[in-house]
This record gives structure tokens, C-alpha cells and sequence, in this order.
């Protein structure tokens, strides 16, 4: 059985810079789950009934969301850098190249 692949497609610089934009939006989501983690860990701190390795968890994860904001910030530097360049301009994707 043969299938057919969709074809690749370009997106414009237009909607290159809307990506990022919501990248951006989303790391600050990370950021801000990040200062909840953080302040939850610190109320719980005081908590006898906390269990012991609860504050150390929800740093790890704290940390973890910090690592994913600044990912998609970077992700959206990209982005951002390649719909600059000309990306997504007619006669400037990776076929263009190979005339």
C-alpha cells in the first residue's frame, strides 16, 4: 500500500512571529507554576503533617518549570531570529536553495 506524505509546508514570518509569541505566553504559565510551587513549598515547611520529602519535590519541580520557561523563550528567540531572516518569504525555503 502506498501512502502519500503531505507536503511540507513554509509558514510566513507572520506566523512564525505568532508561534513565538505564544511560546513566550507559555513560559510565562512556566514561570508563574513555578512561584506557586515555591510559595507552596514554603507554606508546607511550617506543616508538621507535611511529609518530609514533600518541600524538596516541589523545588525539583519548581525547577524543572524554570528550565521549561527558559526553553520556550529560547525556542522563541528562534523563531523569531529565522521569520527576521526571510524565512517563509517566497523563494527563500530550503528548496529555493537547491536551484
Amino acid at each position: 500500500m502506498v501512502t502519500e506524505s503531505p507536503r511540507a509546508t513554509t509558514a510566513s514570518a507572520g506566523e512564525l512571529l505568532a508561534r513565538a509569541a505564544m511560546l513566550r505566553a507559555d513560559a510565562g504559565l512556566m514561570d508563574g507554576c513555578a512561584r506557586k510551587l515555591l510559595a507552596t513549598a514554603a507554606a508546607l515547611s511550617g506543616c508538621a503533617a507535611a511529609p518530609g520529602g514533600t518541600r524538596p519535590a516541589l523545588e525539583r519541580q519548581a525547577a524543572a518549570c524554570t528550565t521549561a520557561a527558559d526553553q520556550l523563550r529560547r525556542a522563541a528567540r528562534a523563531l523569531e531570529v529565522h521569520a527576521r531572516a526571510g524565512v517563509g518569504k517566497p523563494g527563500t525555503g530550503p528548496s529555493a536553495a537547491r536551484r
